[in-house]
Formats: C-alpha cells, structure tokens, sequence
C-alpha cells in the first residue's frame, strides 16, 4: 500500500526547471531511495513532500494527506531531517529532544529513544561539542520523537567518515524495522545499494527509473566475468561446455570466463570436481555505479 504518492510533480525556479513531471509511489514499510547528482531535483522533490515547498504543478499524498492543505496535520505523521540543520552550540541533547518531544500531543520516550540512537553517553554534551555522526544521530533522534509514520532523510552521511556512515546506516536499518516507512535522499552509490528496497533516479528534474538495485543494475549488463590461476593446467573445454560460460581463455597462466546466471556455482563446480585450486580468484560485475551513469549519461 502506498504512503506516499506524488505524480507529475513541477517546481520552477525563474528560468530554471528544478523538477519536472517527477512521479513515484512509496509504499509503506520499505526504504525507498531518491539517487541522483548534486542539483538533480532531489531536496526540491522531498521538500515538496514535506510541505516545505509549494510545487507549481502536479499533486503530493502522504499518508493521504496534501502537504498544502494539511500541514499541522502532516507534521504528526512525518519526521524531517533536513540536509542542513544547526541547533544553538550551547544546548545539550537531553535539552533539545525534550524541547522537540514538546512539540507532539503523544511524543516518544525521548530518554529511551536516545539510548536506542546511541546518545545516552552525549545526554549532557553541548550540540557545538558533538562529532559529525553525534550530530546526525541526534539529528534522527529529532525526526523521531514525534512517532511518524514516515521519515525523511536528506544526505544523511554527507560529511561523515567511513566508520560513522557504516554505523548511521546501521540505525537507518533499525529505525524501518522499528515500523517507520523512510524516505531516502542520497548520492552515494553504496548507501543507495545497502539501504534501499527501491530507488528513483532523478537527473536534470527528472525520474530517469525506477526499480530496486539490482533490478537497475541488471537494466545495464549481467554479464558477469572470473578470472583465477588454477593449481595445476585445465582444459578450457571444460568450461566451454558450461551452459553458463559464454567465453573461456587462458592467458598468462590464468583463466577468464565471461557468462550469466550463476556462473561462480558452476565455476567452483568443476574445480572441485577436478581438484583444482583457484588462486587470486576475483569477480567482476556490474554495480550501481555502471547503472546510474548508463542512466544519466553523466560522470559521476
């Protein structure tokens, strides 16, 4: 069932067209990704959701709500983090979720909700004392404190190293399996690939596709290649005569082979069956990143 609906949505800004006829459902429950390059559409399009925009054109459901026309209502379903927020340097985070959790009739436990986020050590911290992933855990934290339905979350991890994105990705998974439908807007190809059941591709305004990750991947090329240096020489027509192996050769003492389907199973198959080890085996596919720039026709 869909939560969120937006079709053929339209923001101009003067000249430039920012979004437009963008359209796409999200149904409830999943994590559904909004990919694209830097100037895309994507913090327009969500804004527009968030009824932090009024579109020029095109109609906006959350949770059969219009963003417009509903907009004390819309704040009690649907949590924000923005892609830019700064609180006071000076107030603490017990202060801030409590000063939030205030602003709902029925709010969650924000002690509980900051021991589940991570945060009970940083309870006394000053916001202006907080790591980069301190700040976008609180920053989750207040979109939550209201019990929505739906969060919306725009660049999470832009700014974060390696270890805090891995660790806010982690608690992205938790909070949808707390029940929370979110709505993701990101760049980072391997974000987009670890989190999301669904993308939508946006370029230039635009919804270039839609699908899950792998079924974009897939859109592009599922020729798949292994390459190894067998223990011992093997004839190539043992591989040749696979239903998978579109292409066998040997160069240089190692072996390449170019096919579809599950081609490692029936690889490593006929290793084992021939007592062959496979050495500095390697794997090579296509991934997102091959998807979206087939997709957009652009460098990343």
């Amino acid at each position: 069932m869909a939560i969120i609906e937006v079709v053929d949505l339209g923001k101009r800004y003067g000249p430039k067209v920012a979004v437009d006829e963008v359209s796409f459902t999200v149904e409830e429950g999943e994590i559904f990704g909004i990919l694209g390059p830097n100037g895309a559409g994507k913090t327009t399009t969500v804004e527009c959701v968030e009824g932090m925009r009024v579109p020029d054109r095109g109609t906006i459901r959350v949770d059969g709500l219009d963003p417009r026309r509903d907009r004390d209502a819309l704040r009690q379903v649907l949590g924000v983090q923005l892609q830019e927020s700064q609180l006071p340097d000076r107030i603490k985070v017990r202060e801030a979720l409590d000063l939030y959790s205030s602003f709902y009739p029925d709010p969650a436990d924000w002690r509980e909700l900051m021991g589940r986020l991570g945060l009970e050590e940083q309870r006394n911290a000053e916001f202006g004392k907080l790591s980069g992933g301190q700040k976008q855990r609180l920053s989750v934290a207040l979109a939550l404190v209201g019990k929505p339905r739906i969060a919306v979350l725009d660049e999470l991890t832009t700014g974060l190293d390696p270890q805090a994105r891995r660790d806010t990705w982690d608690l992205i998974e938790g909070v949808r399996d707390s029940g929370v439908t979110v709505l993701l807007v990101t760049h980072f190809m391997e974000e987009a690939e670890r989190l999301c059941d669904r993308l939508a591709v946006i370029d230039a305004g635009r919804v270039v596709a839609i699908d899950t990750p792998a079924g974009l991947v897939s859109r592009v090329d599922s020729t798949q290649r292994v390459r190894f240096r067998p223990s011992t020489p093997m004839d190539l027509a043992l591989f040749r005569d696979l239903p998978e192996v579109s292409e066998a050769r040997e160069h240089g003492g190692r072996i390449h082979l170019t096919g579809h389907g599950n081609l490692l199973h029936a690889v490593t198959s006929v290793l084992a069956r021939n007592q062959v080890v496979a050495a500095d085996l390697r794997i090579d596919q296509a991934s997102l990143d091959d998807a979206f720039v087939e997709l957009t026709k652009r460098e990343k």
